[in-house]
């Protein structure tokens, strides 16, 4: 391997996450239909055969830029192997996180309404991302009734469920109310009211 290859493996990461961004932020502002990928590789500098030699696709593309949404927010949340109150403490942590990610809120609820139609290339992403977001919501509550600080009363899978939705719509009210809304403020308030703790 010459000197020169890692250099180039650099910058090609380096465009990559470029072409990410600047997907996330179209997806976000046009939706995945409104999206053109000549609009994107004009944004990156490079040409539209340029932009299709990192992602062949345009659904390649959205589904990548998705991943990235997740990998980053599957790492906040499991971050230092939180459970229980420590998890439900970390989704307003989130919250508060997606509150300066003003362009990655906009993606998902965009695209996430769009993908409500069965033939949509993210369709299948966003039934099994709402799968796994209940089911970890749901794993957060049943902890937090183990350490004895879920209320009586509560149902794990049903605060699960309403945790997911109350987040996804505080989301669209934070972008409609341009930021106005304190989701974070909001979720805490919530999620204390049932519990017998303190987040």
């Amino acid at each position: 391997m010459t000197a020169e290859a890692p250099r180039g493996y650099a910058k090609g990461r380096a465009k990559r996450r470029e072409i990410l961004d600047q997907a996330m932020a179209l997806f976000g502002e046009a939706g995945y239909r409104g999206a053109s990928l000549r609009v994107i590789a004009t944004r990156c500098g490079i040409s539209h055969t340029g932009l299709l030699h990192h992602f062949p696709t345009k659904e390649a593309l959205l589904l990548a830029v998705l991943e990235r949404r997740d990998d980053v927010d599957d790492e906040w949340l499991g971050l230092g192997g939180t459970t229980g109150v420590g998890r439900l403490r970390r989704f307003v942590e989130l919250a508060a996180l997606n509150s300066g990610r003003r362009g990655i809120v906009e993606l998902f609820s965009v695209v996430s309404a769009e993908a409500t139609a069965a033939d949509h290339p993210a369709h299948k992403y966003f039934v099994r991302r709402y799968e796994n977001s209940v089911a970890g919501a749901r794993t957060a509550y049943e902890q937090a009734r183990l350490e004895g600080a879920l209320r009586a009363g509560i149902a794990p899978d049903a605060a699960g469920r309403q945790l997911i939705a109350l987040m996804d719509g505080l989301q669209v009210q934070w972008l409609l109310g341009d930021g106005a809304t304190d989701m974070a403020a909001v979720l805490r308030a919530h999620i204390e009211a049932q519990l017998t703790v303190d987040l």
